[in-house]
């Protein structure tokens, strides 16, 4: 199931080489659904009928002694036997609590076997209706996360977990052919999200946070799910900001060049005092804010980052992470930071 897979990735003892193994996997397994590029929450399957429900192999039932014992005295508070001769559970037994107490109830002294027959039918009541297995919704519904059904909380959380595995393996082995093969089944699960498709695709508006898509219609059960939660801490990690002991550092490893910006433009952003700032952006530049701080990346041949002080003076940081003072200053929303301009390196992005 996909939560057993997102635990693995998650636990931190793959290398590089045993996560790209275990995605690869996952992709030409049954959890995979091709139409939507994502992956349902357990493998899909077939149930069984009503008539096929509830029937105890014949074989047994026409070998055990009590069964046929109970039949033949036309004992019906365990076992029936329909008219094409199988043998059925009494429908008003719900579990294998209440199968015990009514054996109780007709316990028979004169029976020698009886309390070997009787753990034998308990065994083959379980194997009948497999409520050790019960798995719930997941395993017996076709909506609600049931069979065939993508949950998008669990997508995000393995988008998340393969992120924080690829950046921590870009950082050692950026150029590795299997950092790229990573990268890949980063981006095809990134693609898949609901707010990278149009709204045909999607059953509904994009960006609209949604629990789950069942396997026979779009999207249902509109709402702030938990997906929400996992998304924005994907974005930040797309974006390149990440915290190292209470720092910020800035490693856009999967930014793409295509988000920056083709020709110059002009822009407004709230300060935190509630004022308009304006930033004019040119060719090649991205701007976002974070704790309401504008962070302009730059593409350059220099890695370098400058902070922009609202007194008009400029600090330089001569490394990926702020210092702690400064990261503070961020967190706490102290107004003290106009922007901060970060100048990227080619290489150190996606070139994708």
């Amino acid at each position: 199931m996909l939560e057993g897979q997102v635990a693995v990735l998650n636990s931190g003892v793959l290398d590089s080489k045993e996560v790209f193994s275990l995605l690869d996997a996952l992709r030409n397994s049954k959890l995979y659904r091709e139409d939507q590029q994502s992956y349902i929450l357990y493998p899909n399957k077939s149930l069984p009928g009503f008539f096929s429900k509830n029937v105890i192999p014949k074989a047994y039932g026409d070998s055990s002694a009590l069964i046929q014992k109970l039949v033949h005295t036309g004992n019906t508070a365990i076992i029936e036997k329909d008219v094409d001769g199988n043998y059925h559970f009494n429908g008003r037994l719900r579990n294998a609590g209440e199968l015990k107490m009514a054996l109780e109830k007709i316990r028979m002294a004169d029976f020698a076997d009886f309390e070997v027959e009787k753990k034998s039918l308990l065994d083959v009541y379980e194997q009948v209706f497999k409520h050790k297995a019960f798995t719930g919704r997941s395993g017996t519904f076709f909506a609600y996360e049931g069979l065939g059904s993508i949950y998008w909380h669990m997508v995000s959380k393995l988008l998340l977990v393969v992120q924080e595995n690829l950046i921590s393996f870009l950082a050692d082995e950026k150029n590795s052919s299997v950092c790229e093969k990573i990268k890949e089944h980063y981006k095809q699960i990134y693609e898949g999200i609901g707010v990278h498709k149009t709204p045909k695709e999607y059953g509904a508006f994009p960006t609209d946070p949604y629990s789950h898509t069942p396997i026979h219609k779009g999207v249902q059960q509109p709402g702030m799910t938990g997906q929400v939660k996992e998304d924005l801490l994907t974005h930040w990690g797309h974006m390149g900001v990440l915290l190292n002991d209470g720092c910020i550092r800035f490693c856009p490893y999967l930014l793409t060049k295509e988000l920056f910006l083709s020709s110059d433009r002009e822009t407004e952003i709230y300060s935190l005092n509630g004022n308009t700032n304006k930033y004019k952006l040119n060719k090649g530049q991205l701007l976002f804010t974070y704790c309401q701080v504008p962070i302009i990346y730059e593409i350059a041949g220099k890695s370098l980052i400058e902070i922009h002080f609202n007194d008009g003076k400029i600090g330089q940081v001569h490394s990926e992470m702020l210092d702690r003072e400064t990261s503070l200053d961020i967190f706490g929303r102290k107004g003290n930071i106009r922007h901060i301009k970060v100048f990227l390196d080619n290489n150190i992005m996606d070139k994708t």
